[in-house]
């Protein structure tokens, strides 16, 4: 039977530790001490406290989306409850708030569709009439092209689906 390079290689290790000092074993056994705390403490610990550091603030914002997320769920279920408005009462809704915009905004009505094409509009002025389209003429954007002007102001188009177009 022949020696397996392994154990020539264990044979001369135990070699090489007797032939050592008792100093330079102590030396050595400290250093390997040393090197596994180090290895423990940057593969095991310190990791673990880094998790427990920041899972306070990643918990409060995923408890903060899923708020959110309720939150919109439940305007989402409100909104499918409020009833259809007639389409000629659709139309003169989404007609007068348009006409409010002024120079800002131009109406286009196509059967169960409208288009509004938008010009320098104002970022708050268009949340407002984009709110009273939903809530007066139950109009949802189904396609929207918008491109900012300015700080604040926006260029663009919306498709709107009417009244009972679902």
């Amino acid at each position: 039977m022949s020696d397996s390079p392994l154990s020539t290689a264990r044979a001369s290790a135990r070699a090489w530790w007797a032939g050592l000092g008792n100093r330079e074993r102590r030396l050595l056994a400290v250093g390997a001490a040393v090197l596994a705390a180090f290895l423990l403490w940057t593969l095991a610990v310190a990791p673990a406290l880094r998790t427990l550091r920041t899972a306070p603030a990643q918990l409060a914002a995923a408890e903060a989306q899923v708020q959110r997320m309720q939150a919109l769920a439940a305007e989402a279920a409100g909104l499918r409850a409020v009833a259809p408005v007639p389409m000629a009462q659709a139309q003169a809704a989404l007609t007068a708030a348009t006409g409010r915009l002024g120079e800002a905004a131009r109406l286009s009505l196509q059967g169960e569709r409208a288009v509004v094409t938008l010009k320098g509009i104002g970022s708050d002025q268009l949340a407002a009439w984009l709110g009273e389209a939903r809530a007066g003429a139950r109009a949802r954007v189904v396609e929207a092209s918008l491109r900012q002007a300015g700080p604040g102001r926006y260029d663009g188009s919306l498709t709107l689906a009417l009244g009972a177009a679902r």
